[in-house]
């Protein structure tokens, strides 16, 4: 039995890894942390603001805190992070399209816990307004998690430009 749920286990993480975007992983950019419970003999718990640049489009960046475990499982690498995530997306210079998307593409994954749980932020389009929206949340292999945030960006001309490009005509 034990073998079994070991060879499971495996697979599960071997699969986790090949999922697609997983290239998406870039490295986010730390701006800053702020403890918020003091724990005497190991790290505080913390929260902590990254930046993120939209790999497929270009001027646009996003932010988002997210709570890091302190105590020694927390160093550790082995506390599972809770699911409360914020973010805010702006437009950051002219937006220039890369490539198509779908509605809903993966713009960031990070593991959340040592096996099951990450945060993804997620991209959509409002064609009619012409805003990108993004989306953050968490979800783990059973038991997913409701929390999540939401930031809108209205796409702007940008400098001489006297119009802004479509999001709409980007959508595969």
């Amino acid at each position: 039995m034990a073998k079994k749920l070991l060879s499971l286990l495996a697979s599960l993480i071997l699969a986790s890894a090949a999922i697609p975007g997983a290239a998406l992983a870039q490295d986010p950019d730390l701006i800053f942390r702020k403890s918020t419970v003091f724990k005497l003999l190991s790290p505080d718990d913390k929260l902590a603001t990254y930046g993120i640049d939209d790999p497929a489009i270009d001027g646009i960046a996003c932010h988002f805190t997210v709570p890091e475990k302190g105590g020694w499982t927390g160093a550790l690498g082995l506390a599972e992070e809770v699911s409360d995530i914020s973010l805010a997306c702006r437009q950051i210079g002219p937006v220039k399209f890369k490539e198509k998307f779908e509605q809903g593409a993966v713009v960031f994954r990070q593991s959340r816990s040592l096996f099951f749980k990450r945060m993804q932020i997620v991209r959509g389009c409002d064609a009619k307004r012409n805003v990108l929206i993004y989306m953050v949340y968490s979800d783990k292999l059973i038991d997913g998690s409701p929390k999540n945030s939401t930031s809108s960006v209205p796409i702007m001309p940008w400098g001489a430009a006297s119009e802004a490009p479509r999001c709409g005509d980007w959508l595969s």
